[in-house]
């Protein structure tokens, strides 16, 4: 008899599934959104940069984003108007195809039209890259969000034109606030004849105020808009018909990465999260504080006081449109998937081990998973129906799929 332990997350994509379901194989990435893609027009706007660069220039060109809010106000549907008004799809044929919520693939978040699990996808906007990060709005994840603003340099904070600040819009701002990020406050669904967009940003600033905010970030960017209908403006009632003003604030409002050095050996990248891939193995997703990472390297990943593992990068992606691509190098700044360590952690932090890692720079604070909120003993089934229906019946079954879903979920354990 085994006892696993469950967090929301984990048990809201397997333990409401049938058992004949969970046996299923996975279609999608834990991460990522659609499959990865091997090459692509758009590649990164600091992956493959030559390294002579000025470090201000590299910076410029890139952005990293997530976007932030209460359950059911409007986030995902928000990212869907910008995915597709961002030249993702190439024509209404694909944009049909993909159908309403594209960032919430999973079976399970489909079915309760909730997001789960936290994505990643990648935009470029006049020259300049955006990686937008989707978070869960339901506060039974907020782990997998306080994980994912480690990887963002700001926040885009969705809050409803009539319910305005909720409980989960206040957890959720307050970690980013502690983080020191500035906040782009949407304030969505414009649309409805009940808004009152004055009131909720009377409502939005008390709640920067009440958090500790600094006045930096007390003076934050208000934009106006409609993810259902593609709409954004600077003004409640003039509203354009795209999402450009969005766009154009978040250039302004959010700031570009800090990037201190791009040389080999100040590598710094912190695992903030882990997928599966079937061919490839674990991998690790992390964003690059400093330094610069080429595929084929040599690296270790360690943590303080702790032995390091070694090893090299086998494969290096950078997250691109929904997918993600392969690259030969990225530096800091960018948001990076790597493969060659099948014991890599969240908390890790990769550096260089080039010349046996003597000049490599210090393992960063590592950063925790949330504990697992429920937990389930799962034995042999002694009913007198036991073996009627279903077709992976055996205890010893069942702990193989489990098992498995160790290697992508971090929410099981």
């Amino acid at each position: 008899m085994r006892t696993f332990g469950f967090a929301s997350a984990a048990l809201a994509l397997i333990a409401s599934s049938s058992i004949s379901d969970a046996f299923a194989p996975a279609r999608h990435s834990a991460f990522g959104v659609v499959q990865t893609v091997g090459t692509s027009p758009k590649m990164s706007a600091v992956a493959e940069e030559a390294p002579t660069k000025d470090l201000s220039e590299i910076a410029a060109k890139i952005r990293n984003i997530a976007v932030i809010a209460h359950v059911d106000h409007g986030k995902t549907t928000l990212v869907d108007a910008l995915i597709r008004q961002s030249g993702v799809f190439r024509d209404q044929g694909q944009q049909d195809d993909a159908g309403n919520c594209v960032m919430d693939s999973e079976d399970q978040e489909k079915e309760r039209g909730i997001t789960i699990l936290a994505k990643n996808l990648a935009v470029v906007r006049n020259g300049v890259k955006i990686n937008i990060m989707d978070t869960p709005g339901h506060a039974d994840f907020g782990g997998e969000v306080e994980r994912i603003l480690n990887m963002a340099d700001g926040v885009l904070l969705v809050v409803d034109s009539v319910e305005g600040p909720k409980p989960q819009t206040r957890f959720v701002l307050d970690k980013a606030l502690r983080k020191g990020m500035n906040a782009l406050v949407v304030v969505n669904k414009v649309d409805r004849p009940a808004a009152r967009p004055d009131y909720v940003v009377d409502k939005v600033f008390d709640l920067f105020v009440e958090l500790g905010a600094t006045d930096k970030q007390t003076d934050f960017s208000v934009v106006y808009a409609s993810g259902l209908l593609g709409k954004s403006g600077l003004e409640p009632d003039q509203l354009e018909d795209d999402m450009g003003p969005l766009f154009d604030t978040v250039m302004t409002a959010i700031d570009p990465p800090v990037i201190e050095s791009i040389e080999s050996d100040d590598l710094q990248c912190l695992v903030s999260n882990i997928d599966y891939d079937p061919f490839k193995g674990k991998m690790g997703i992390a964003r690059i504080s400093r330094g610069s990472v080429k595929a084929g390297q040599a690296v270790a990943l360690a943590r303080p006081e702790k032995a390091k593992k070694t090893g090299r990068v086998a494969s290096l992606s950078v997250f691109d449109n929904l997918g993600k691509v392969e690259v030969d190098y990225a530096c800091a700044g960018e948001i990076i998937m790597f493969t060659g360590f099948d014991n890599v952690e969240i908390g890790d932090t990769l550096i260089t081990n080039e010349a046996g890692g003597v000049n490599a720079a210090e393992p960063l604070p590592p950063i925790a998973v949330e504990q697992p909120t429920v937990r389930m003993t799962i034995g042999v089934n002694k009913s007198p129906l036991a073996g009627r229906e279903g077709k992976f019946l055996t205890s010893r079954m069942i702990r193989d799929r489990l098992f498995k879903e160790l290697d992508r979920n971090v929410a099981l354990q």
